[in-house]
């Protein structure tokens, strides 16, 4: 009886979670909280987003999440990250190693910087499995070729023999996505994968993140700055604005019917094509939104968007917004916004 109530009690911890994560980085000017109270919750096969414009924290967040962050330029973590329900801010690099690649795989923004040039692909596919499994050299080239047939390569072997110089750009991001899956992660974090490459690439990869998270259950949290991304591939997103979650929630009512100032500016910036058969469209300038972001160093009082924000009001300079639940009708809808507190 006590073995299946210890069964059951695992089923329902969340793949990840993610509690007030605050993380702090060295610099020449001071100690820098880049990260701020950081919550998220992904179940077993979510797809995820989180959508920023750049040195908004989501590239911290997950290096936070994996402990990348080199210990030279780190000032230390606070909160917590659970995997499966196991606290992993505590672990040594030993186990945090066991965690990367077998339970949370990256795939990077660039897919040269990840490759080796002086290896063939195969060579680094088959390494990552030997080094992280008990497969043979053997069973690992199988292991490798068949993953870069599930990514739609039409000529694995090739692939497999190949140097990434001799790959396009799709290619080489196909086979990144290949060598992300070598160990069978449960978690998948990829960060801007399609933002060097052209727009028909780009939906080729995202569709393939998509099949693998559809056909092996592989959960996906899509790091990006671009909403059109967000809306192809995310089930819920996650707006971050100057280290902080500032609106959480399921994207069709994100991108619907937001909340947060900053979200709404976000979705603005997105040009609207019908200007192509409007010449007076044609006139308008492109919205974007007015100043910078905010210096960290500095502290600050109220919210971190009001020097920027189009419907600021003078108590938005001195009161600290919380994440607060911004729909009756959504209860996963949350925002960071004094203005959106108690509608609905």
């Amino acid at each position: 009886m006590s073995a299946v109530s210890s069964v059951m009690e695992k089923k329902i911890h969340p793949l990840l979670k993610v509690e007030n994560l605050t993380t702090q980085i060295k610099t020449p000017d001071g100690i820098l909280t880049v990260l701020e109270n950081v919550n998220l919750t992904m179940k077993k096969g979510e797809m995820m987003a989180i959508v920023g414009e750049s040195g908004s924290g989501k590239s911290m967040t997950i290096h936070s999440i994996l402990q990348v962050i080199p210990k030279k330029l780190l000032n230390g973590y606070q909160g917590k990250v659970e995997v499966e329900g196991t606290e992993i801010l505590s672990l040594n690099e030993k186990a945090m190693k066991q965690i990367r690649g077998r339970k949370i795989s990256l795939i990077a923004q660039n897919a040269m910087t990840s490759l080796d040039p002086s290896y063939k692909v195969g060579s680094q596919i088959v390494e990552i499995i030997t080094s992280k499994t008990n497969l043979s050299k053997k069973n690992a080239k199988e292991k490798a070729l068949d993953l870069l047939q599930q990514m739609g390569i039409d000529e694995p072997l090739r692939i497999y023999q190949s140097y990434p110089h001799q790959l396009s750009g799709g290619l080489r991001q196909r086979v990144v996505i290949a060598m992300s899956l070598a160990c069978d992660p449960d978690l998948i974090i990829a960060d801007e994968p399609t933002s060097a490459l052209d727009p028909t690439v780009q939906l080729q990869v995202l569709d393939l993140l998509k099949k693998v998270n559809k056909e092996l259950g592989t959960a996906v949290l899509m790091i990006t700055h671009d909403f059109g991304v967000v809306a192809r591939i995310a089930e819920t997103v996650a707006v971050m604005y100057a280290g902080q979650i500032v609106e959480k929630g399921r994207t069709s009512e994100v991108i619907f019917n937001p909340k947060h100032p900053y979200t709404q500016s976000l979705l603005k910036c997105i040009p609207d094509l019908t200007w192509i058969f409007d010449e007076s469209k044609r006139k308008q300038a492109l919205w974007q939104i007015p100043g910078e972001p905010p210096n960290l160093l500095h502290a600050m009082e109220g919210c971190r968007f009001a020097d920027r924000c189009h419907a600021v009001e003078e108590r938005c300079h001195s009161t600290k917004p919380l994440l607060k639940k911004g729909s009756h009708t959504q209860p996963d809808h949350v925002v960071r916004c004094l203005l959106a507190e108690g509608e609905d």
